[in-house]
């Protein structure tokens, strides 16, 4: 037993294998692109998936079973996802800075007009508007979730979390279709370009975050939270809620302002 209430961690391989995964993640990627050759990609993805299970195993024993997580540690937990959060706000204000940059004051190139000519943008009105009904319905739905937690009302929590997965998987599904019937491409202009990474990156979010909320109610299930004791819950509801406010600007200022 240590004498302090801070948590040393043991040593770990993930790390070293989570290097070596997104190396070559990133360098499968550059090969399918350029040879159409995925097998670098897949060997990538899988050792990084492998990965990633492992290592949230054991910070899920640290913290269930060992009792590692001390309200210090906890502490410390929280300032890393409010930075992490913080840094993720900045990755997103760079695309709405690159949108606004190239639609308020539109080039020659673009038609001296926004959308650019040719370009035929999608109704907000339409699935856009559903997707962020179902984002705004979800945000709702953790917070029911994470309150019943709060209130030890295991069905409630369990409902609640569900309900929130169900949403995120149906919002992806939705993108999904939306990507497969867009009238244009990544390719046409600063709009196409502007639009997929803005959209697809928040979309690879919300992926995210539908995986971190399933793990969350996989380890509900299985009785890892407490009333008192639940960072993990409450960091998944912490990143949707960022996933949440993120699409509300996307909406507004990409599908609304920039149709």
């Amino acid at each position: 037993m240590s004498n302090h209430t801070f948590h040393l961690v043991n040593y770990s391989p993930w790390p070293l294998t989570g290097a070596i995964g997104t190396m070559t993640l990133v360098s499968g990627l550059v090969k399918w692109f350029h040879q159409y050759n995925p097998n670098l990609l897949m060997l990538g993805v899988l050792i990084t998936i492998l990965t990633m299970y492992q290592w949230w195993r054991d910070i899920t024993r640290e913290g269930t079973f060992q009792g590692l997580h001390t309200f210090k540690v906890t502490i410390g937990l929280r300032w890393g996802m409010i930075l992490f959060i913080t840094s993720e706000v900045f990755f997103f204000i760079s695309f709405f800075w690159g949108f606004f940059h190239s639609s308020l004051a539109p080039t020659i190139e673009l038609g001296a007009m926004w959308p650019p000519k040719s370009i035929i943008p999608f109704n907000p009105l339409e699935i856009p508007l559903l997707n962020t009904l179902i984002l705004l319905s979800s945000g709702i739905t953790i917070t029911w979730a994470h309150h019943s937690l709060m209130e030890n009302n295991f069905n409630q929590c369990t409902q609640g979390l569900l309900l929130t997965v169900i949403l995120g998987v149906y919002f992806s599904i939705l993108q999904g279709l939306e990507y497969v019937e867009a009238p244009f491409t990544i390719a046409d202009a600063i709009y196409g370009s502007s639009f997929f990474m803005a959209t697809g990156f928040h979309g690879l979010h919300v992926i995210i975050g539908t995986t971190f909320l399933l793990i969350c109610l996989i380890r509900h299930l299985k009785n890892h939270f407490s009333s008192i004791h639940h960072f993990g819950f409450e960091a998944a509801a912490w990143y949707w809620h960022f996933v949440d406010v993120v699409w509300l600007f996307l909406y507004i200022s990409i599908y609304w302002w920039g149709s």
